[in-house]
């Protein structure tokens, strides 16, 4: 049995799928009004225009990033029992400011520039050059699962420099704001098809 979406569907996907209902109507042909009195149930809407509305969100949803469509893989990473010389090197040969530490593929904690920068000026860095990991890292960048949608892990990159991806317990991925960037030429890509 087949069953319409009522007025309430279409707004409940309107917003999972964080969309307005300009840029739905826009998507789907119609009138921002339209979209509107349809969703508050002020107008039966004929079965052709629900059937425009519905496409438009099919087709928004199929375009909707995931964190697997951007993060970067595999994670560099130190281990908590290195050096911190290590993490330094590291940071400083792939231009990072910052770097989860991970014991076999599991988040334990984070070192950045900042952190180690910070212990230099308290402990001088021939004290800060000889210490492990683990004795100066910062608590563990936030994680997210492989199909996180991407507005969440913008939200979240206000507050981290890094979210880390995970599936089944292990690290896979790493999202950074400039990676975020990469979805200006994912939505031209899509414009182009």
């Amino acid at each position: 049995m087949f069953k319409l979406p009522s007025p309430e569907d279409l707004r409940r996907k309107r917003h999972e799928l964080h969309l307005t209902q300009s840029e739905v109507a826009k998507m789907a042909g119609l009138s921002q009004p339209m979209i509107a009195r349809i969703e508050s149930g002020d107008v039966d809407p004929r079965l052709s225009t629900i059937k425009r509305i519905v496409d438009a969100l099919n087709r928004a949803e199929e375009r909707r990033a995931i964190v697997k469509d951007i993060m970067h893989s595999p994670v560099i990473g130190v281990s908590p029992d290195e050096p911190v010389m290590k993490a330094v090197s590291i940071m400083e040969s792939h231009g990072f400011s910052q770097i989860p530490v991970l014991r076999e593929g599991v988040c334990v904690g984070s070192i950045s520039v900042g952190l180690i920068t910070e212990y230099i000026t308290k402990y001088g860095a021939e004290n800060v050059r000889n210490k492990r990991v683990d004795e100066l890292m910062d608590e563990p960048l936030p994680t997210v699962p492989i199909i996180t949608d991407i507005s969440t892990v913008s939200k979240m990159l206000d507050t981290h420099l890094a979210v880390l991806v995970v599936e089944m317990g292990r690290v896979i991925g790493v999202i950074t704001k400039h990676d975020i960037m990469k979805l200006i030429s994912m939505e031209e890509e899509h414009e182009n098809e």
